[in-house]
């Protein structure tokens, strides 16, 4: 695309929200953000039951401690990861330069196959443990919604994430514009200092030395010819 660098224009340009919302990897990244919030939050809130014979809580996914640390702490961590990302999309169209730009969509496609598959492994892990469940560590069912619901968003997010990576690569298939955007950035001034000197002539009748190599002496006899009225007197 004529002018673009990795999905985004030249940089300086002024920031526009209704654009950038309007951008489908932001819309992902928001509904990822949201999924993750879901899920953590019906797990920490819901997520530990007990018998009612007991008084310590279990978790909720057959009493499987590692299940519920696993939804509690990946959500949380998704959460922050979509954060940091939404600030990277603020920021990324003021990057300059190109290779910052490859950089930044690389990673967003590495991280974001990896929460992808994450939630893929979460999804199967919770699925499996509340399936053999016993009925006897929660015979009322409570949290039973909460349960399904982290279970269902977890299987949600495995497609969300995945239509950021997608979205990234073509980013990054897009390339950049050389035209408009440089590998490198210089200094203006370092860049003017590093041209050569050149000899200011006022015409183009006038030879500089560096130009002709060696110096020439004016005639004399050319410059002082007689036509002005001098005339040399014999003593």
């Amino acid at each position: 695309m004529e002018g673009m660098a990795y999905g985004a224009g030249k940089a300086g340009g002024a920031f526009d929200p209704v654009t950038f919302f309007q951008q489908p990897h932001t819309i992902l990244r928001i509904v990822s953000w949201l999924f993750s919030i879901v899920i953590f939050g019906c797990i920490a809130n819901e997520g530990y039951v007990n018998r009612p014979n007991e008084v310590e809580e279990f978790c909720i996914f057959n009493r499987n401690q590692n299940a519920c640390n696993y939804g509690v702490t990946m959500g949380t961590l998704a959460f922050l990861c979509c954060v940091a990302f939404l600030a990277l999309d603020v920021y990324f169209p003021q990057i300059s330069s190109v290779k910052d730009r490859k950089k930044a969509v690389l990673a967003d496609v590495g991280v974001s196959a990896f929460w992808s598959f994450m939630w893929f492994v979460g999804f199967c892990f919770l699925a499996n443990q509340w399936q053999v469940a016993k009925h006897e560590d929660n015979p009322l069912r409570e949290g039973g919604d909460a349960a399904r619901a982290a279970i269902a968003f977890s299987f949600f997010s495995i497609f969300t994430w995945a239509g950021q990576a997608f979205l990234a690569f073509q980013r990054y298939q897009l390339g950049a514009d050389s035209a408009l955007f440089s590998q490198d950035y210089i200094d203006p001034s370092q860049d003017a200092a590093a041209a050569p000197y050149t000899a200011y002539t006022s015409g183009g009748d006038l030879e500089s030395p560096s130009a002709a190599g060696t110096y020439q002496q004016p005639n004399t006899e050319e410059a002082f010819d007689g036509s002005a009225g001098y005339q040399r007197q014999d003593y």
